[in-house]
């Protein structure tokens, strides 16, 4: 437990550096650990929620949310996330999901990495239902297994330019913070044992005060552009030694 919980807290700081969660690779470590499968999902949530509530916070006070940009994906995400988490799947099928997750959100991290730092960039406007339908399928992936997909949306976000790198960055995690709460509301459909995953509060402790230093880095030391290449190096690591464990 000690090993997984500073796992658990670094990647807490470099997820929350950038102003993600860090679901997928909590999922992966907890596999990994071999943690009871069908508490994964709402363990991962749960980090996710207290590590993006404080980016959330922030970003609400210095006002730098971008409402018009956000609701279309929550309009798609929400309903789905829900529904992507009351859904029950095998293992087997979880753990490749999962590692092809990892290995996305590693390519696509690197990809986002190149747009951070950008401040003048062309603005295109994205229809309604394109945006919607982005949300939807983000929504029901990330609630089928426990993640809030901002990893994915803020890429996306980048490459279709469809807002400033401040106002991207704050839709994915508030994306993350809703995604998170209805993701758990849909996992609390199924039979889950309460008490047994409340035995892994050093986790929560650990990604509490990892993403506080997390936000801390960003606004002090490091630039966002080296931040998003060692999750990166971290996202694409864990996947390989996840892949490894299935293979074994």
């Amino acid at each position: 437990m000690i090993i997984l919980t500073i796992f658990f807290f670094i990647t807490a700081i470099l997820y929350s550096s950038i102003g993600f969660g860090g679901g997928s690779t909590y999922l992966a470590l907890l596999l990994i650990w071999d943690v009871p499968y069908y508490i994964f999902p709402i363990l991962a949530l749960i980090c996710n929620i207290i590590v993006v509530s404080g980016n959330s916070i922030n970003f609400l006070k210095s006002k730098n949310i971008n409402f018009n940009l956000l609701y279309p994906y929550l309009i798609g995400s929400i309903p789905f996330a829900f529904i992507g988490a009351s859904i029950s799947i095998e293992k087997n099928l979880f753990e490749i999901l999962l590692f092809f997750i990892l290995i996305s959100a590693g390519v696509f991290l690197l990809i986002e990495s190149k747009s951070f730092n950008k401040q003048k960039i062309e603005i295109k406007k994205i229809p309604l239902v394109l945006s919607i339908l982005i949300g939807s399928i983000i929504g029901f992936i990330s609630g089928l297994v426990g993640i809030g997909g901002g990893i994915f949306l803020s890429p996306i976000l980048f490459l279709m330019k469809a807002g400033l790198p401040k106002h991207i960055t704050s839709t994915a995690s508030l994306f993350i913070l809703v995604n998170s709460i209805f993701g758990i509301g849909g996992q609390l459909t199924k039979d889950i044992v309460f008490n047994e995953f409340l035995n892994y509060w050093p986790l929560f402790i650990a990604v509490l005060i990892g993403g506080q230093i997390g936000s801390f880095l960003n606004i002090k030391f490091l630039s966002n552009k080296i931040l998003a290449l060692m999750t990166a190096c971290l996202v694409i690591f864990v996947a390989i030694r996840m892949g490894i464990t299935l293979i074994a």
